[in-house]
């Protein structure tokens, strides 16, 4: 992102009032704000309600899915490793060319590539800490060829959600040797990772698919699992992709999440974005429907630490245009990053209430712009 002192200076005159159109746009363009959306979020949806789609006239190919990003005016996206691998996990070389060729014609930036091990019925029991050897090993094998991947698509991060490591019910899993076992996964991709120049990140999630627990089910934890493996790698090599909507299901503070990391020394890979209800489930909502003080709050920590990195839609608009979706994701999301810059403008004031110790007065630092701006 960049920050001046000349375009902090033209939030309040100049970005006054609410964006949308070009003049949101030019707002991306002039703070250089990296917005992308998964490919996931272009398509139909489906749930264990509407088994048969919410939208099963669309067209959700990877073709159709990536123009849709593109109409969307959403400038990255994030791609799933399965996208370009057949029935036997083997890579199709074919879909590799057509991926490349619609970047340039939509003019769209790959970002990510995450690691789906969670929709395929062979992981079922776990990926990397599946309790089969054969199986683990296979996993391994799927997740260091998705790195492989990402530098050939010219993704800049990979990401791994373990969406089937985990349990069901208390005494299924040996804990300590799956928790060893996911170790020794990241532990190589980010081995991988370093020798490629990519990035490497987990995300966590409480529960989901796995309804007792997943194997990493807070972002602290994966910090705890980079800090570890890049003390050992000697550099920043791992870090974590931090899921708003995964923050919310254990009512953690994602803005202090942030900063956590950020003294920890770990770097944040990746950021999606989304809404939930406090300890809910992973509702993937469009972004900016929920606490606005707690939204604003968190991008104002990601600007205060600096991250550089991508602001990523991970959702899911089960009844909503795909299309439409993703624009107003972006729309608020453009408009409650103008909040948080504006309040950074004003840090110092900020600090300066802080450290009066009164809470009012620091309220009354943000009020206006978090209501009103």
């Amino acid at each position: 992102m960049r920050i001046t002192k000349e375009n902090l200076a033209k939030l309040e005159e100049y970005y006054k009032g609410y964006l949308e159109g070009d003049k949101l746009d030019e707002f991306f363009r002039d703070f250089e704000i990296r917005f992308a959306a998964g490919h996931w979020a272009a398509g139909d949806f489906l749930d264990r309600f509407a088994t048969k789609g919410y939208w099963p006239e669309l067209d959700s190919s990877i073709e159709a899915q990536m123009e849709r990003v593109a109409k969307a005016g959403i400038e990255g996206i994030e791609f799933h490793n399965t996208v370009f691998l057949d029935e036997k996990l083997k890579v199709n070389e074919d879909i590799v060319t057509r991926v490349k060729e619609l970047l340039e014609k939509y003019k769209l930036k790959p970002t990510t590539m995450n690691i789906n091990m969670f929709t395929d019925p062979r992981w079922k029991l776990g990926s990397v800490t599946h309790p089969k050897r054969e199986v683990r090993e296979r996993a391994l094998e799927v997740l260091l060829e998705a790195v492989d991947l990402a530098k050939r698509i010219g993704c800049e991060v990979v990401s791994f959600w373990p969406g089937q490591d985990g349990w069901d019910y208390n005494f299924e899993v040996n804990y300590g040797k799956q928790f060893e076992w996911f170790l020794e996964a990241c532990r190589e991709a980010a081995k991988r990772c370093k020798e490629l120049g990519l990035k490497f990140g987990v995300e966590a999630k409480l529960k989901e698919p796995k309804e007792g627990n997943m194997i990493i089910p807070t972002t602290h934890l994966a910090g705890w699992i980079a800090y570890t493996i890049n003390k050992e790698l000697g550099g920043q090599v791992m870090g974590v992709t931090i899921d708003y909507g995964h923050e919310q299901m254990y009512a953690v503070e994602p803005a202090f999440t942030v900063y956590v990391l950020h003294k920890m020394g770990v770097p944040i890979s990746n950021i999606h974005i989304n809404t939930a209800k406090l300890h809910s489930n992973d509702e993937d909502r469009v972004f900016g429907t929920g606490d606005i003080w707690r939204f604003v709050d968190y991008l104002y920590a990601t600007i205060d630490v600096g991250y550089d990195g991508w602001y990523t839609e991970d959702q899911f608009t089960y009844r909503m245009d795909p299309v439409k979706g993703m624009r107003l994701s972006k729309e608020i999301f453009g408009n409650l990053m103008k909040k948080a810059l504006a309040i950074y403008a004003h840090k110092d004031e900020l600090e300066e209430a802080r450290e009066s110790a009164d809470q009012a007065k620091v309220i009354d630092v943000v009020k206006r712009y978090i209501l009103t701006f």
